[in-house]
Parts: C-alpha cells; structure tokens; sequence
C-alpha cells in the first residue's frame, strides 16, 4: 500500500467513526452534554502543562521558519489562554441548546400539526490555520449543537491541537458524548485536506477559516457542501458629522486593538469637509501605535510619513499594523468604495446624524454594520453567542458570527390522525 493510499484509509476509518459518533450524539439532551463541556473544560485546565509544552514546540518551529510576531501571537497558548479558553467551553454550557427548538409550527386546514424543528447539522469538518483556540472552540460548539467536530488545522499548530483533542477525546470517555465526536484529520500533508474536502457522505458540511487563499481552495475543491468564511476587509467611513474624538477612538481601537484578526479594520475612509479636523490627529495617533497608513495623495497631503496607496492595497487584508486610506467626497462613494474593495464582513460609519447612518446601513451590503462603534465587535462571544465556529460572509443559511443556531438545520416534522391524501 502507497503512503497516499495509507492516508486515505486512515482518514476514511477516522470519519466513518465520526459519523457514527454523529448518530449516537444528535438525540442526547441538553444536560448530556453540558456534562462533557464541563469535562472537556476541566480537562484543559487539568493538562494545562502538557498543552503548553506542545505548543512551544510549534511556537519555535514558526520562529525558526521566520512566521511574523502577529502570526505566532495567533499560534501560542499560555495557561492564561488556557484558562480564557476553558473559561469559554463552560460558557457555551450556559446557552440555550438550539436542537429540537421549533423554528415554526402551525395546524393545517386537514387537521395535520406541522412544526420546523432544528436538528444537527451532522459531522462538521472545519478546516482553519495557525490558531489552536479555534480547535476548542469548534469542539465546543459543534458538541453543544449535536454535531460532531472533524478538525483540520494547519500543519503548524500540529502539536499543539493533537494536545488538545486528545485531552479533550479523554475527557469525553467518561461521558454520555461519544469519544469519536470531536476528531483530529490524521496527517499534516495536503492531501489530508483533500481526502477531507471530498468526504461527500461522511462529512455533511466544511467550514473553512483562515486567509482568502485557503477559504478560495476550499470553496473550489471541496465536493462537501461549504459555509464560506470570509476574509476581513473592514472599513471605518468618517462622516461629515462625525464626532472626531469619537472617530479617533474608534479607528485606533479597530486597528490596533489586535490587527491580527478578521475584524480589525484594514480601511479608512474620511468624508472630506472633516478631513482637516480629522486627519492630523488620526494620523498621529496611528504613527503612535506604530500603524503604518497607504493614503492616497489627499490624506499624503496631512503626513510625510504616509505611504502611496495601491489598488492592491485597498484589496488587501494586512492582519499586521498597516491599514489603507482615503478622502471621499460623499458618503456615497465612501460605499462606493467599500463594494469596490470590501470583504463582506464588517464596516463601520461614524457620525452624529441619522440620515447619514440609516443610509449607510441601507446601502452597505456586509455580514455586519457598526455605528459610531469599532469593528471588533463583530464577535460571536461579544454578539453573546459564546465562542463561535467562524463569521460567515456567504448570504446562504448563515451570515455573520456563526454561534449554536447556525450550527443546525431544520426537519419538519408532521403529526397526523390516519391522515391520507386523496
């Protein structure tokens, strides 16, 4: 046997116990598994060392390889983290439990009592980079929603999410949740991904999350239904009206706040009857943060340290301390703009008038729109969703922070008396 072929029958075994695990957790009631989340949760505190020290071996190998510092912040786990992450499993403990809530329901005019229910989605396959928390979030949320997790992470969290899936598969054994309900894809070659993008059967939906290459190959390639996360373009439009020590926070907090995530914001956009109030000082407060801005020649006219401005860089998602810049004349072309280049995630408009703000919102077609608030609010934990499984920019069955309800499909279910059809 090839060592291609070795894999595939190794990743076959894997998900056919994956979905027979599916079948013994979707009817299990809500207490069933609040007590393996809280296991799980225990676990991870309990194997704290253990994860760290796995996770070093990954953090040193993204160093040696020269991975950029936000990057590795993205990788390294910490008892703190460890802890924040625990923290987050008890948290979805605390949710309602989406699985048999009526979506709709109503008695026909035979006499037949219809009702939409939600029911599991089945064996989710989420394939995502270098950010371990993801593994226990994901596990999480698919456990609490009746689904079982098939974990794809990159190759360069390898030793940091065998870690944590095997404490959290030993966790498990002690519980009515199957053992086989959260899952690690062996192997660490593409092929891996493959042999998981074209499981149609065993794996009933992918959730890609990660960078716009990784999302693209997998919305391409996979043959298994996808729920396309998007990358974070996020823009924050300055209006006219805008109250520029507000602007100035918010814009600060969007970008720095931690830029090496989808929500921070990777745009600017300044109407221009406020440009000259604004701009000196936004721009100061960046060049303090150490944000470098790619301005075009109207916000280059404020700062001699602001960089020209591509198109590339008004695509790009920088996840680092850069962000782009532009003067708009209108708030339509500040949308304009954002359609233009935008990701369909999450822009966000400053201002102290409401016309201007319910026009935004009107013609902005993203996953979320902020007003006078920073786009790193668009977060299933601060939604109050707990840790969620990825922010879907797609329009289809979910958009936004994807929390317990999106995790789920429906069955109608139909209660008759002898009723036949004639």
């Amino acid at each position: 046997m090839s060592e291609q072929d070795r894999e595939r029958a190794e990743f076959r075994a894997v998900a056919e116990r994956g979905k027979a695990a599916a079948a013994e957790l979707a009817p299990l009631p809500r207490a069933a598994k609040d007590a393996a989340l809280h296991a799980v949760a225990d676990a991870l505190l309990a194997r704290s060392a253990e994860i760290v020290a796995a996770n070093d071996k990954d953090v040193a190998r993204a160093r040696d390889s020269g991975t950029s510092e936000y990057m590795i912040d993205r990788l390294s786990l910490s008892e703190e983290r460890i802890a924040a992450i625990a923290a987050a499993v008890r948290q979805v403990a605390t949710l309602p439990d989406p699985v048999g809530e009526s979506v709709r329901g109503n008695v026909l005019p035979n006499g037949l009592e219809l009702r939409q229910v939600r029911v599991p989605l089945g064996v989710v396959g989420i394939i995502y980079e270098g950010r371990p928390n993801v593994t226990v979030d994901a596990a999480a949320l698919c456990l609490k929603s009746g689904n079982v997790a098939m974990l794809r992470g990159s190759s360069s969290a390898f030793d940091s999410n065998t870690a944590l899936v095997g404490a959290m598969q030993d966790a498990l054994r002690g519980t009515a949740v199957p053992r086989d309900a959260v899952q690690l894809v062996p192997g660490t070659s593409r092929e891996s991904v493959k042999h998981l993008m074209t499981a149609r059967g065993l794996v009933d939906v992918l959730i890609p999350r990660g960078g716009a290459s990784l999302i693209q190959s997998v919305v391409r390639n996979s043959t298994v239904p996808v729920i396309e996360t998007g990358v974070g373009n996020c823009a924050v439009y300055v209006d006219a009206a805008a109250d520029v020590d507000m602007a100035v926070d918010i814009l600060v907090n969007a970008k720095t706040q931690r830029p090496s995530v989808c929500n921070a914001a990777e745009t600017f956009l300044v109407h221009a009857d406020i440009a000259e109030a604004f701009l000196p000082r936004a721009l100061a407060a960046l060049r303090d943060k150490g944000v470098t801005v790619h301005g075009d020649e109207r916000v280059r006219a404020y700062g001699d340290d602001v960089v020209a401005a591509t198109d590339d860089d008004y695509h790009a998602e920088y996840l680092s301390l850069d962000i782009a810049a532009r003067v708009v004349d209108s708030l339509d072309e500040a949308v304009a703009h954002i359609r233009t280049y935008g990701s369909g995630h999450t822009e966000a408009i400053v201002t102290s008038s409401q016309p201007a703000a319910k026009r935004f919102v009107a013609l902005v077609d993203s996953a979320a729109v902020m007003v006078n608030a920073s786009t790193r609010f668009t977060d299933g934990e601060e939604f109050g969703f707990g840790a969620e499984i990825g922010i879907s920019t797609q329009k289809l069955h979910a958009r936004g922070p994807m929390g317990l309800p999106e995790l789920t499909s429906t069955k109608y279910v139909v209660t008759g008396e002898g009723h036949v059809r004639g």
